[in-house]
């Protein structure tokens, strides 16, 4: 059975050397197959597997600077995905 969405959002102030730790730690679980984010509210594992889609925007102007960066993949359900059958008849 699919689960319901599940949604983790964290928002803070960084400086540029915590972005890169940050960075880095995303990067090694995207490569060990395994990316927890939690903070003191929430918690959520993510299992990226296969091939994953990268989309990269950013923007600026005099006062602010934007960089949004986007990873996404299918993930198959805790029970797996069951193949069904196609069938096509033609009479």
């Amino acid at each position: 059975m699919r689960q319901g969405k599940k949604n983790f959002r964290h928002e803070s102030l960084q400086d540029c050397a915590s972005i890169e730790r940050l960075l880095k730690s995303i990067t090694q679980g995207i490569g060990k197959g395994s990316l927890v984010l939690s903070d003191d509210e929430d918690e959520m594992e993510l299992k990226p597997d296969g091939l994953l889609q990268l989309k990269v925007t950013a923007s600026q102007d005099s006062e602010k600077h934007r960089l949004n960066l986007r990873i996404t993949w299918t993930a198959a359900d805790s029970e797996g995905i069951k193949q069904k059958k196609l069938k096509v008849k033609s009479d």
